[in-house]
């Protein structure tokens, strides 16, 4: 917990108190649902929490946001951010019934009133909105195909509405064909452990 006050230390009294529970949350629901990996519980304010929260140093997202997270599985990167954000609407997604049963027990143990969860295929939900974030659920260019005209054009933000999508390793070759219209955001640049070496945010306009 002492990691994310250091690295967002204008947390206010809920929030530091929501950051606090998701520890305890996530291994008394991993223990009747493996969402989380075991190695990684351990690790779940670096691993998971902190991960999802470098999204909230490329965009301080506007009151009245609307952004879906797609494929977040246990709730990641939408928890943490919707906690970061409370004046944001986030729609939770994953194929799997059992990891949203996680995300809305734990949304539901948090008093998150800005997070909707729901068991549904991206391809299936009829809305758009202002942001797309996901955790790398497929290369780069599927995904984009996945979430094909779900992206509202124009928005208020700092960025122009679009795609923040965290990403691992060497995916240089997925990107080439958009090269020219994505921004790359190394994350070791906001945290200084060493899981974040090769973690970057992809960003695209929408």
């Amino acid at each position: 917990m002492e990691l994310i006050t250091s690295y967002f230390p204008d947390l206010n009294a809920d929030q530091k108190r929501r950051f606090a529970l998701l520890g305890e949350l996530y291994r008394d629901w991993n223990e009747k649902i493996n969402v989380v990996s075991r190695k990684d519980i351990d690790a779940l304010y670096v691993h998971h929490v902190l991960h999802s929260l470098a999204i909230a140093k490329v965009i301080d997202f506007l009151p009245g946001t609307h952004v879906m997270d797609v494929g977040t599985g246990g709730g990641f990167p939408g928890i943490p951010l919707a906690i970061l954000f409370p004046e944001v609407k986030f729609y939770l997604i994953d194929s799997i019934a059992k990891k949203i049963k996680v995300v809305n027990g734990v949304a539901s143990s948090l008093g998150l009133s800005n997070v909707i969860a729901e068991q549904k295929r991206v391809e299936t939900v009829p809305e758009s909105f202002d942001f797309i974030v996901s955790r790398a659920v497929t290369a780069f260019p599927d995904f984009l195909k996945l979430i094909k005209n779900k992206i509202r054009r124009g928005g208020e933000n700092e960025l122009p509405n679009g795609v923040l999508y965290l990403k691992g390793g060497d995916f240089e070759e997925e990107i080439k064909p958009y090269r020219s219209r994505v921004r790359i955001y190394s994350i070791r640049d906001f945290f200084a452990e060493d899981f974040f070496e090769t973690k970057k945010i992809i960003y695209m306009q929408g």
